[in-house]
């Protein structure tokens, strides 16, 4: 296997077709032609320099990797451009993955969807009696973001076990559990606690051992400063009035069940083939992680267990985006296509979701059959 680069983004090749880094196990299969390579290109125009924080993005079709690109910079100081093995911080695209270690006790029988947080993690306020863990999952819990309890100016990074003390400052919630949606960090952090107590194991391990080591995906890591390392590190940055600068961190950047994995788009062709496969799940848990919640009162939320979920013209369509200081990401499915979409980046901005339909919406790929 050889490499080309077209300016700063990386075409591999296999044989004559194009194509990105497959699996082993990946089905043989023809590639994305190159006129639809060069328009994923036009895409991405933005991130295509060596003096910008950098995007890597991937395409899957019917379990094949189409298309890996690399474009931009994971380091800009020490000069090392992205690729397909750069590791990236997922923000809440993590949260797919929390919801999965959840669903993953349940399939052990250890955990049930309306079981109360509140026996789980015993230390919640009063108001938070009620919630069980299916509200945590779909962002209808109604508990107070930790956010907003830390203030600007604090420099020691907030961690998992110290959110059920921040929460119990607050002496109600935003609305009764099940009534409303209203996306929280402070859920998945919960439901990360919540792995933690049922498996008697941290939560980094947890998922190292249940989805990262069984699916190979060997560069993915639920970050620990002084624990864990990150190999091939993308560092993310912000731009400025006097230019673009290092902002990789803030106060919450050490939670891990709302934000806390760096992978890869190489790593993530494994996580999404064992979603389409159900190699961790059975098909009717992914399902409903892919089902979207009705609130007390009939309305849909449109969210489900770690997903976005809606039904359109093209079927099923699941998403979720993630940004956080210096990160922005998005990863787009159409599961009724045998198609995904993501895009990684290292940079605050660009809007990735919607360049990541961009890339779904090309004709060569609505089209493919």
């Amino acid at each position: 296997m050889r490499s080309i680069r077209f300016g700063t983004a990386t075409l591999l090749l296999v044989g004559l077709g194009l194509a990105g880094v497959m699996p082993a196990s990946a089905k043989a299969q023809r590639n994305l032609p190159p006129a639809a390579v060069h328009d994923i290109d036009a895409i991405f125009a933005a991130y295509n320099r060596t003096v910008v924080p950098g995007a890597s993005v991937i395409v899957i079709k019917n379990g094949t990797v189409v298309a890996s690109r690399a474009y931009g910079m994971a380091d800009l100081e020490a000069h090392v451009p992205a690729t397909e093995r750069t590791n990236y911080r997922l923000a809440s695209v993590t949260k797919q993955f929390t919801a999965t270690a959840i669903l993953l006790l349940v399939k052990d029988g250890k955990l049930h969807l309306d079981d109360r947080v509140a026996d789980l993690l015993p230390g919640l306020p009063t108001h938070g009696q009620p919630i069980t863990v299916r509200h945590l999952l779909t962002h209808t819990a109604g508990l107070w973001a930790y956010e907003d309890f830390v203030p600007d100016t604090q420099k020691v990074q907030v961690k998992d076990r110290e959110i059920p003390a921040l929460l119990r400052r607050a002496d109600s919630s935003y609305f009764a559990p099940g009534s409303a949606y209203r996306y929280s960090n402070t859920g998945y952090v919960l439901l990360a606690l919540i792995v933690e107590a049922v498996s008697h194991q941290p939560f980094a391990s947890f998922l190292h051992d249940r989805i990262f080591a069984p699916l190979h995906m060997d560069s993915t890591v639920a970050y620990e400063a002084g624990v864990s390392a990150i190999p091939q590190r993308a560092f993310g940055y912000s731009k400025t009035a006097s230019g673009i600068r290092r902002a990789d961190q803030s106060s919450t950047s050490a939670t891990l069940g709302d934000g806390g994995i760096y992978t890869s788009t190489h790593d993530l062709v494994a996580w999404n083939r064992a979603l389409d496969e159900h190699t961790l799940l059975g098909a009717d848990l992914q399902q409903q992680a892919w089902t979207p919640y009705t609130l007390s009162k009939g309305a849909v939320s449109h969210y489900g267990f770690g997903w976005n979920t809606e039904r359109g013209a093209r079927g099923l369509h699941v998403w979720h985006t993630g940004e956080t200081r210096g990160f922005t990401n998005a990863v787009v499915k159409y599961p009724d296509e045998g198609l995904t979409v993501i895009v990684l980046t290292n940079r605050i901005g660009g809007e990735p979701l919607s360049l990541a339909e961009k890339v779904a919406a090309m004709p060569a790929l609505v089209a493919w059959r």
